[in-house]
């Protein structure tokens, strides 16, 4: 059994590591690229087969994509695992370059990177940095202003940081690396067609129910690290304020709809003394959404470098933990 685990922690940490090395290399197909292409043609295809029956279409396309997403990877293990006789090296390289893709540290930082050197151009390419922040974020941009996008970035690595980090990271390191394809395909889903909007009320429904399901203890795990990150990263820089991390993380982590949205937000935002969220617009239509944090000082496109190290020493953390779980286990063993 613990054999088992050090493979799997292994490859992952090499993963993480790959990822902060490389990113998201260009020409290289994306695993999420594929299933965002599986949802779109599974969403056409129900609707087209069962045309109104919008909520049990819903339910059958998580079964399909989260099927077929798990099982392509788990064939090709099959055949690995017959070929090499049991777990070999082919084995766990190939779950550390597929950990590598699931986790997507690196890309965050690089996406939420360009907006800020948009913003500081000269006197500020806002037209660039709304074209630059409307990659990461699902609101509408052109309403922006330079105050605007900016919270916009520190508020997406904030949140992504669980989404896109520490989420998958625990997936697999609890269940493997077909734990983060299935986490994988249940966020891209919801991401697709998980909104309170006409065409996807009911539709998608159950991927956004499996997917606040799969994040609740990630979004609060995230949240409680980036406080300790901000109490680390306090100790090198006068930005970081870990004591009001915590007091607003605990005063303002369900200030979102969703019950896992504002755990990373309220504890960046308390971190850097912003206040984060308030009214936004999607699709043409402004949604009423409560402030997270308080405005004690104006907001600057530093602010996104900054978001972007609490990720980054919360994605530590995390491994960290992980790690010591792992050898924790070993040690009982032992004993």
């Amino acid at each position: 059994m613990m054999g088992i685990v050090i493979f799997r922690m292994s490859a992952l940490t090499l993963g993480l590591l790959l990822d902060w090395m490389f990113g998201e290399p260009e020409g290289l197909v994306h695993p999420v690229v594929l299933m965002g292409r599986l949802i779109s043609r599974t969403e056409k295809g129900l609707s087209r087969l069962r045309p109104g029956k919008e909520m049990s279409n819903g339910i059958a396309l998580v079964f399909i994509v989260i099927f077929l997403t798990m099982a392509v990877p788990a064939a090709i293990f099959a055949v690995i695992f017959c070929v090499e006789g049991g777990r070999g090296p082919v084995s766990w390289c190939l779950t550390a370059f597929w950990s590598f893709q699931l986790v997507a540290a690196k890309g965050l930082w690089q996406e939420s990177r360009g907006v800020r050197q948009a913003l500081e151009a000269g006197k500020g390419d806002v037209e660039e940095a709304r074209r630059q922040v409307s990659r990461i974020v699902g609101r509408d941009t052109e309403r922006l202003d330079g105050a605007g996008i900016t919270r916009a970035a520190v508020e997406t690595v904030a949140e992504n940081t669980s989404d896109g980090v520490i989420a998958p990271l625990l997936f697999m390191a609890v269940f493997g690396v077909l734990g983060g394809f299935f986490y994988k395909a249940v966020n891209t889903m919801d991401s697709m067609v998980g909104y309170k909007n006409e065409r996807y009320l009911f539709f998608g429904r159950a991927a956004a129910r499996l997917d606040d399901l799969c994040n609740y203890l990630p979004s609060r795990l995230t949240g409680c690290l980036m406080v300790v990150s901000a109490w680390i990263l306090g100790c090198f820089s006068r930005a970081f304020d870990g004591r009001n991390a915590w007091r607003i993380y605990w005063r303002d982590k369900r200030n979102h709809a969703s019950p896992n949205s504002a755990q990373g937000e309220a504890a960046c935002a308390g971190a850097l003394h912003l206040r984060l969220a308030g009214p936004a617009w999607y699709f043409g239509q402004r949604y009423e959404k409560p402030y997270i944090g308080e405005d004690d000082r104006q907001i600057e496109p530093a602010d996104i470098s900054r978001a972007g190290c609490l990720m980054a020493v919360t994605e530590l953390l995390a491994l960290l933990g992980c790690w010591a779980a792992c050898l924790a286990g070993a040690w009982r063993l032992i004993l």
